[in-house]
């Protein structure tokens, strides 16, 4: 089940009520930082308002050359970059550029949806690797061969991933890039939380591994990592030979992406970077918050390592989680979303964002408590009677 009419319906019933802690989008609460916004105000008043270099302006480029480097990431040069309005349009654009017809990417499920939308629009599609609690929701190299079909060209990799805030280790990483490696396949790499992980867990690159550039395309962008999802601005790095048709799709798609947001990237990219931590910081401390919370109602939930979710199962206390989060919504008046949004397919688990503060997330856990008991008293109420009051 993906099916993005639950959202809707959530986000729909939410606007109807009043002080609902909306912990369901992955959109930071935090602002963007001054330093950026005054680069991108100052780009403004300097004349930043005109088409630029489809792949974008260069010293951009550069920057972000720098960074996946310095991030432990592989070399590349600026003419491998492509800067695009959000890695969103990334994704689509190298769903465009190297799928044919009746193609199939492999993926984890459950996994950021849309990758599934992006296929469908190359007339392609995504075999689902359906993970669990067993691996942390991790998909292992095992896991992705025993998938494979002779129409596979790519897999893809959210790492850490969007739903379940896991990071798939290292030494599994190196697996399948061997497997990508064996079997001739592209691999997508999205690294877009790479910067947002906790307790020291590390993301692996995919392009730095042994011969795997010449088969990677590394997406990443600026929304999570500094507080920039309105600025609209992301990137793809890709083999040499990729890259005129990659970037001819991005060009056909918006021309370029928008100057100004560019502007405020490279400050992002040049600036301090303390507003990293400040923010990872306050994310785990939410996640301890929540866990805690969690711990307390008995909900197990995948070890969050990266992002800023919290993948917890709900099954135990009675509903399905796609009834729970209506449920959580109209009686407790927390926002949450079903598992299902995401491509799972037991319709037990529920994505909590870290994306409020840790005294609303305490609040969020006191108020689940109330429906939980509520769904505990139902349950144990005789066919035909009224609970005590």
């Amino acid at each position: 089940m993906r099916d993005a009419r639950i959202n809707a319906r959530l986000l729909d019933i939410a606007d109807g009520l009043t002080d609902v802690i909306r912990m369901g989008r992955g959109d930071p609460d935090f602002d963007t930082p001054a330093h950026i916004i005054a680069a991108g105000q100052a780009a403004l008043a300097n004349g930043a308002t005109h088409y630029t270099h489809t792949q974008g302006i260069l010293p951009l480029r550069q920057a972000i050359v720098r960074d996946i480097k310095a991030h432990g990431g592989a070399s590349y040069t600026p003419d491998q970059i492509v800067v695009t309005p959000g890695a969103q349009q990334a994704l689509f654009t190298t769903a465009l550029g190297l799928l044919n017809p009746g193609e199939q990417m492999i993926a984890a499920c459950p996994g950021y949806h849309p990758y599934h939308q992006a296929a469908e629009l190359a007339d392609a599609h995504v075999i689902d690797v359906r993970t669990t609690l067993a691996t942390n929701f991790s998909a292992t190299a095992e896991m992705i061969e025993a998938q494979l079909t002779p129409a596979t060209r790519i897999i893809v990799l959210v790492n850490p991933s969007n739903p379940t805030g896991t990071v798939t280790p290292p030494d599994e990483v190196a697996r399948i890039a061997d497997v990508a490696r064996r079997h001739d396949l592209l691999v997508i790499s999205d690294e877009i939380y790479s910067r947002l992980v906790v307790d020291g867990v590390r993301v692996q690159p995919v392009a730095s591994l042994p011969d795997m550039q010449d088969r990677t395309i590394t997406i990443s962008g600026f929304s999570k990592t500094y507080a920039m999802t309105g600025w609209r601005i992301g990137y793809l790095a890709a083999p040499a030979a990729l890259v005129p048709a990659l970037a001819a799709i991005n060009n056909g798609l918006a021309i370029s992406t928008s100057a100004v947001a560019q502007h405020a990237a490279l400050a992002a990219l040049q600036g301090p970077q303390d507003c990293i931590d400040q923010m990872r910081q306050t994310y785990d401390e939410r996640r301890r918050a929540l866990c805690t919370g969690l711990d307390a109602l008995g909900i197990p939930y995948a070890t969050p390592q990266g992002a800023f979710f919290v993948y917890a199962r709900v099954a135990a206390l009675g509903l399905g989680a796609t009834d729970f989060c209506e449920r959580l919504l109209r009686e407790g008046r927390v926002l949450a979303f079903p598992g299902g949004v995401y491509g799972d397919y037991t319709d037990d688990f529920i994505r909590l964002s870290l994306t409020v503060p840790t005294a609303r997330i305490e609040e969020a856990c006191r108020r689940m408590a109330q429906v939980a008991q509520t769904l505990a008293t139902s349950s144990s109420t005789p066919a035909g009677t009224e609970p005590s009051r």
